[in-house]
């Protein structure tokens, strides 16, 4: 299930975010901005309960999330989605999860993971601003789900068909939210027109 979230403001935010000559500090803000205006569709469909309030004025009947909210950014770039959605959520939990390539497999793996207990009893948001050619987002979720994760979503930035195409035949069960679907990959695995390295952009460590 793919999810393309449009909005006007998250599309002006993203002319301004492809812009090579976008400063770091812009570049962190633009992307946290994006993120916090993406969780109203990345939430849209979580589960509700019927709770009872006392207003000041008498009791009435609300409605209450059913599952705890935990945010898995992965590292690093995934960190600079995290502030946005915690505006939104902040009685939210946070795991981390890092990946990194095996160089005798070239597959991605999990070399650190840190994440609440409830991981079965929660819904669980991946973040990573950049889906390329989908390994990592799907090494991670298999991770997640082997630890006993069972209600995940996916959102990201941009995304490229590959990724897209490999995040929904390994992990089918998780939607996917994007602002932005990109055309291709290039022959080093970045998405095309894309806006570079995000994780060096959003800390300032761009080369050269």
């Amino acid at each position: 299930m793919n999810y393309h979230i449009q909005h006007p403001v998250i599309d002006d935010r993203m002319a301004r975010l492809r812009q090579q000559d976008c400063p770091t500090s812009q570049f962190r803000t633009y992307v946290q901005e994006i993120a916090q205006m993406m969780v109203p569709d990345v939430t849209a469909n979580l589960f509700t309960l019927p709770t009872q309030v006392q207003t000041p004025l008498e009791i009435t009947t609300g409605r209450k999330l059913e599952r705890d909210i935990i945010l898995v950014p992965i590292l690093r770039a995934g960190l600079g989605m995290l502030e946005g959605f915690l505006r939104l959520l902040p009685e939210s939990s946070v795991a981390h999860i890092g990946m990194a390539r095996n160089e005798n497999t070239l597959d991605p793996e999990s070399y650190y993971f840190n994440a609440p207990v409830n991981l079965a009893d929660a819904d669980i948001i991946v973040l990573d601003p950049m889906l390329a050619t989908g390994g990592s987002a799907s090494a991670a979720i298999s991770e997640l789900k082997k630890r006993g994760a069972k209600h995940l979503r996916f959102a990201c930035l941009v995304a490229a068909p590959e990724g897209l195409e490999r995040l929904n035949s390994d992990h089918s069960d998780v939607p996917v939210y994007y602002p932005a679907l990109d055309s291709r990959l290039n022959e080093h695995g970045y998405i095309l027109p894309g806006l570079g390295d995000a994780g060096d952009r959003i800390f300032g460590t761009v080369q050269g």
